[in-house]
């Protein structure tokens, strides 16, 4: 038989002319707020560092004072890590991003009223143990519920929002560190920084929850509606929502046949393997591609190259933010497009040749004093970050998420934030030392690790565009396991609704279809075995509002 893909039972016109994509893409917009507040924050207490009312208040902290005030964020977020699955998996991604944003709240509150520096430290610190809960939780409730033709896009754009964060923070506490003989020129934006987790926090609750979760905890009731009024605009009976439920159904059913789901399970199976190899892999190169001396230490680099004026300095790393950032979301469009081995590819062979091209030109400016060399430096910043953008800003989250089985992905979600952690130390405290110690003799180290990750791309990470989000999960365990899913979905649609499961039944057997949703519980009956789903392409063009739509 012609099995139906979810590229033929999809919505095709322009997704806002659908008014469940409409609404379920503004509930999106919510879980991204979480990596914009992430870079919100990182940008602020560096912008504060530069405010002088900030300084004196609090004696002008150095030293292992000031380093605390930097990484006791991360140590915070560290803490949290192996507590923030459990609850993303345990209560659901919506409760997860909630109990996050109420300890950021708390933690901006106390940072806001801090009277002393050990008080703001420790506030640093509770907003990071927070961050951590939502940022585990937010990008699986986008890959989890998002629409399937936009779930690559929108699940890139989420981390590719850090910038937006930072580039807002930036401008904020350039505007308020004017305000002297006041110490509202750091606590206002301390206060702005609350306003993201205030929004979540309020509006959470009137956002769906992930269908994935809901069907893992047998609620498969809420999961249909969830599906329904979103992805089938507002039909139960949408073919789609037959494909995405049975697949789900299927993958879950598939998922409980390994032997556990704690974080043993990730190295259980040669799957898992193959996944936490890439996985892990991409934590550290996203960031010990050399982007990590810019992010940390432009200020070495810029002056290692002649620029010394402080205006200069803050001109191009604002130009460089919102640069980052333009990249960022243009290559986010392009995930399903160009596809994401493609991506990465282009990524690594352009940072390659671009770093190579930046040590080359810093070389010659530190030995021969070149102004040209050091001019071309700057450019080659520019141009290197541009490749960097491509793969590692957009799809770092949203490859990591997608290749992960539902009962793994919380936890295979929190190692690669661990990984990125762990290789954030290295570039807090071994990246300025190097530098000043080797200088432009450092970056061969970089030039060298480049080109091993390219080779590492290359060979191992895997192509998964085209997919559904059960499919590409599914892919490293093999093409049989894969297409197994793509089976069973297509069968569901096919006989549009006959495999449908009831709420009440505790298998996934595929011979019923929901007529209609009672008040408390779905009506179930027969459907004819001769049903042919292309005999239905008519029925299924239009909206069950009457609406026209586009054939498919």
């Amino acid at each position: 038989m012609d099995w139906p893909t979810v590229a033929d039972l999809v919505d095709r016109q322009p997704w806002y002319k659908n008014r469940g994509i409409v609404l379920l893409n503004l509930c999106l917009a919510l879980a991204v707020l979480t990596s914009y507040t992430n870079g919100f924050d990182g940008s602020m207490i560096s912008g504060l560092q530069l405010v002088d009312q900030w300084q004196e208040y609090f004696n002008n902290p150095s030293g292992s004072s000031l380093g605390l005030v930097t990484s006791v964020q991360n140590i915070g977020a560290l803490v949290a890590l192996p507590f923030a699955p459990l609850v993303s998996d345990g209560f659901g991604r919506r409760k997860g991003l909630f109990l996050g944003s109420i300890l950021m709240l708390a933690g901006v509150g106390l940072q806001t009223q801090s009277t002393s520096i050990v008080q703001f430290i420790l506030s640093r610190g509770l907003i990071g143990f927070g961050l951590c809960f939502a940022i585990n939780a937010a990008p699986l409730l986008i890959t989890e519920l998002a629409y399937p033709t936009h779930r690559g896009p929108i699940t890139a754009m989420y981390n590719s929002s850090w910038y937006l964060g930072s580039i807002v923070a930036a401008w904020v506490t350039f505007g308020t560190f004017r305000m002297t003989n006041t110490t509202w020129s750091w606590r206002i934006p301390s206060i702005l920084q609350a306003l993201p987790s205030i929004l979540q926090a309020t509006l959470v609750w009137f956002i769906p929850e992930s269908p994935r979760f809901l069907v893992a905890k047998g609620r498969d009731r809420e999961a249909i509606q969830v599906l329904a009024r979103y992805h089938g605009n507002g039909n139960v009976d949408h073919p789609l929502v037959h494909f995405e439920y049975n697949e789900i159904k299927e993958a879950l059913a598939m998922e409980k046949e390994l032997p556990q789901t704690s974080y043993l399970a990730l190295f259980a199976t040669k799957g898992n393997l193959r996944r936490m190899r890439v996985i892990i892999a991409l934590g550290f190169f996203s960031q010990w591609s050399g982007n990590g001396l810019v992010s940390y230490y432009i200020n070495l680099i810029l002056e290692s190259v002649g620029v010394t004026e402080a205006g200069v300095k803050t001109l191009i790393n604002a130009c460089l933010q919102l640069f980052n950032f333009i990249m960022a979301i243009g290559a986010a469009l392009l995930v399903d497009k160009a596809g994401r081995r493609t991506l990465f590819l282009i990524s690594n062979v352009g940072m390659v040749i671009a770093f190579a091209m930046w040590t080359v030109t810093s070389a010659l400016f530190q030995e021969t004093g070149s102004k040209a060399a050091g001019n071309a430096t700057i450019g080659l910043i520019f141009l290197y970050f541009g490749f960097y953008d491509i793969a590692y800003s957009p799809l770092l989250v949203a490859y990591t998420v997608e290749i992960l089985p539902f009962t793994i992905r919380a936890k295979g979600f929190a190692v690669m934030n661990f990984t990125v952690s762990i290789a954030l130390i290295f570039n807090q405290y071994v990246n300025p030392v190097a530098l000043e110690k080797l200088k432009w003799k450092y970056y061969l180290f970089y030039c060298a690790w480049l080109a091993f990750e390219l080779v590492f791309i290359y060979m191992y990470l895997w192509e998964t565009k085209g997919r559904t989000l059960e499919q590409t999960a599914a892919l490293f365990d093999g093409e049989g396991e894969s297409d197994r899913l793509r089976e069973v979905g297509a069968e569901a649609a096919a006989h549009r609704g006959s495999s449908l499961v009831s709420p009440t039944m505790t298998d996934h057997t595929l011979n019923y279809h929901i007529e209609k949703e009672g008040r408390n519980h779905f009506e179930m009956h027969p459907v004819a075995e001769e049903y042919d789903w292309r005999d239905d392409r008519e029925h299924y063009g239009h909206d069950y509002n009457g609406t026209r739509h586009r054939k498919f």
